[in-house]
Order: structure tokens, then C-alpha cells, then sequence
């Protein structure tokens, strides 16, 4: 038997405990998990370190060293993630609609686990807790196979994690870490039917269409964000300023950080100079079309497909000045990922049709897009943000990893 198939007979094996526990027996274990991580912080920060010392000796960049960095205040948000996993509905056993019918047959919609969840993902050991606690919560057992560059960071959480779910009276291996980061291992994970019901990818686009690709298993899709903010001729320069900058430079290593600015022609000229400022107050590099240089002067690089295809995830933005919605909603169309949109606008029809016309999970107006994120929307901590359309579409949290059952009841019925 394999390295990854023993992780899956593991988890088949837990996988009865964690589906029939109760609310209470899974909160403690999260509140258990919540405590460890802060009573583990040292321990963590330092096996944390050796990933960050690696990380510098390959020449990973500021801001993918950013995603996985671990400290004090980082841990201590991880366990207030855990926390309010506690405070939300626990799903499971929801019956989502019931009915009789004409032959008497009582037909109940209940919400129920997924069962094992695999998780790739690459670079945030944050991510490790997030999605155990997650899987957790709904029900499931998770195996997790993080990048080779947060290896340490991984481990050191897993096993905590799992100490305390044991000594809360769970298996330990509802949470698994594969501790294994060579490539055959990834395959053949992907490759795990039988014991995986679906497998998470997150991470780079090209992480995420390799498992796509390659898996055997059901994937959810998730997470490429190449991300716009169309500023419309109506835009609130301030306004359109404030969400571009926030939208490109708050953390620009994730998902729904901005990636491209579409400008309307007409407030080209006022606003591109505003927003610039911003931007290169945080060392922005900006590739742009030839109007977009005309107005800023040599500092812009020529943009081409290569760039408004991008998911830079750093501090590079691409920026195109068009001539009308539909221009945007066309360049939105081509070389977008599904993911965020926004439109700056004080237009009620142009807000209305942007809406309307982008297919993404999340489509804003007036807002940034580093909004896509469950803890904002409501939801707690999230598996990822799905740009599919099956299962799932935007932040998934909890009831995102669950699936449904009927049960029905009769007295003899007969067809």
C-alpha cells in the first residue's frame, strides 16, 4: 500500500466519528485546537522560520514571503478564525425542505458532509488550519498537502492540531498532513479515488490547473483571481483612488488583490495622475497601453496580452484606458478568471449592466474586491473562493462542504 493510500484508508476509517458527531463534541474540538495554537506559538514561529529562511535562500519574492509568514498577531487571528467557526450553526443535520407525498411517503432535504476532502495548496500555513477547522465543523475529514516551501510550518500545525482533536475524543486522523512534498506524491493524491470524495486546489493558476488536469478525483476549481476595477466616466476620482489602492496594495500576494485598471477615456486624464500617485506611493510597477503611458509618462511599461493576463500577485498592476462599458466588459470577458469585478461608477444603468453582463463568483460596485472573503461576507473562516459553477461559486464556507441526503419514511408504500 502506498503513502497516500494509507492516508486514505486513515481517513475512511475516522470518517463515521467525525460525520455523527455532535455540535458540542466538534466546537470542543475546535476550542481545543483554537488554545493549542496560542499555547504553541513559539513552536510554531519557529518552525515557521526555517520555511522563511529557505524561502529567502530561493530568492521567493517580499511578497510570497509575505503569504507565509507566520507570527504572534497571525497565529493569534488563525485561533480567533477557529473561534468563530465555534459560534456559527453547525449544518449538519439542517433539513433544508420536507414534503409528503400523494402516497404518502415523507421526503426530508437534509444537509449532510462531503466525507474526505483533500486540500493542495501552496505557500499560507495559514490555510492548514483554516481548512482543518473548516473541514472539521461540517463534518468532514481532511487530508492536507501544502507546498514544499511551508513544509515545517505544516507539520508543527498538523500535529497540534491533532493532539488536540484526540484529546477531545476524536480520531486524530480526521486531520492529515501529507507530509511527503515530492511530486508523485501530489499525483497520486489526485489519483486517490476510492478514499477522496473531492479535492480542493488552492493556489497559483498553474497549481490549480494541474490538479484540474491531471486529477481523477471531483475538483472543485478555485481561487485564479486576475481582478479589475473599471473606473466608469462618472467614477468619484477619491472614491475610484481609494478602492484601487486599497484594491492593488493592501495584500497584494492574494486572490483578490486588483490586477488590472480599465479607465474610461473621458476621466482618463483627472484620474489616471490620482490613482498613479497612490500606487507609486507603494512602489507599484504599472504596465499600461500607449494612452495610459501618454498621460504618465515613460515609468509605464507597455502592456500586452501576456500582461492583462496576469495574476501578478505583487506589487504590478496593468492598466488600459477604453472607450466605453462595453470595452470593459469585452477586456473583462477575455482575460478575467471568474473571480472579483468591480465598477466605479455613479451610474445607476452602468452599475445595473456591469452587474448584469460580468460572469464572475463576485461582482462589486463602488467596493474593493479584497471584500471576497468569508470571514467579510459573513461566513467564517473559508476552504477558498470557487470560480466554478457546479457545487459551489465565491467564498466556501460551511455549508460550501457539505452535500445533501434524502431520507424518506413511509409505512409500507410499495411502487
Amino acid at each position: 500500500m502506498s503513502y497516500t493510500e494509507e492516508l486514505g484508508k486513515r481517513a475512511k476509517a475516522a470518517e463515521s466519528a467525525i460525520a455523527s458527531a455532535s455540535a458540542l463534541m466538534k466546537n470542543g474540538a475546535l476550542a481545543a485546537i483554537s488554545e493549542a495554537l496560542m499555547k504553541n506559538a513559539d513552536a510554531i514561529i519557529s518552525e515557521n522560520a526555517k520555511d522563511l529562511l529557505a524561502a529567502k535562500e530561493n530568492g521567493m519574492s517580499e511578497a510570497m514571503q509575505d503569504r507565509l509568514r507566520l507570527d504572534e498577531k497571525r497565529i493569534a487571528g488563525m485561533a480567533q478564525g477557529v473561534d468563530e467557526l465555534i459560534a456559527l450553526n453547525d449544518p449538519i443535520g439542517e433539513i433544508i425542505e420536507g414534503f409528503t407525498r400523494p402516497n404518502g411517503l415523507r421526503i426530508s432535504k437534509t444537509r449532510v458532509p462531503l466525507g474526505v476532502i483533500g486540500i493542495i495548496f501552496e505557500s499560507r500555513p495559514n490555510v492548514t488550519v483554516d481548512a482543518a477547522a473548516l473541514c472539521l465543523k461540517a463534518g468532514n475529514v481532511v487530508i492536507l498537502k501544502g507546498g514544499k516551501e511551508a513544509i515545517n510550518s505544516n507539520i508543527c500545525l498538523g500535529r497540534i492540531m491533532r493532539k488536540a482533536v484526540e484529546d477531545s475524543g476524536l480520531p486524530a486522523d480526521v486531520i492529515q498532513v501529507v507530509e511527503n512534498t515530492s511530486r508523485e506524491t501530489t499525483n497520486e493524491l489526485m489519483r486517490l479515488n476510492g478514499y477522496l470524495d473531492v479535492l480542493i486546489p488552492r493556489g497559483s493558476g498553474r497549481l490549480i490547473q494541474a490538479v484540474v488536469n491531471t486529477a481523477t478525483v471531483p475538483v472543485i476549481e478555485t481561487g485564479t483571481g486576475n481582478c479589475h476595477v473599471y473606473v466608469d466616466a462618472s467614477a468619484d476620482p477619491e472614491m475610484a483612488a481609494d478602492i484601487v489602492e486599497n484594491g492593488k496594495t493592501q495584500r497584494p500576494s492574494v486572490c483578490n488583490a486588483v490586477e488590472s485598471l480599465l479607465v474610461h477615456k473621458e476621466c482618463a486624464e483627472k484620474i489616471l495622475p490620482i490613482i498613479a500617485e497612490r500606487l507609486y506611493k507603494h512602489n507599484v510597477k504599472i504596465y499600461g497601453c500607449d494612452i495610459t503611458a501618454s498621460i504618465l509618462g515613460n515609468s509605464v511599461k507597455k502592456a500586452g496580452d501576456e500582461e492583462y493576463a496576469a495574476e501578478f500577485l505583487d506589487y504590478i498592476i496593468s492598466i488600459k484606458v477604453v472607450d466605453n462599458i462595453d470595452e470593459a466588459i469585452a477586456h473583462i470577458s477575455r482575460f478575467g478568471t471568474k473571480h472579483s469585478e468591480c465598477i466605479v461608477t455613479s451610474s445607476l444603468a452602468n452599475a445595473e449592466r456591469f452587474q448584469r453582463c460580468i460572469d464572475a463568483a463576485a461582482v462589486y460596485v463602488n467596493a474593493s474586491t479584497r471584500f471576497t472573503d468569508g470571514g467579510e461576507f459573513g461566513f467564517g473562516a473559508e476552504i477558498g473562493i470557487s470560480t466554478q459553477k457546479l457545487h459551489a461559486r465565491g467564498p466556501m464556507g460551511l455549508k460550501e462542504l457539505t452535500t445533501i441526503k434524502y431520507l424518506i419514511n413511509g409505512d409500507g408504500q410499495i411502487r
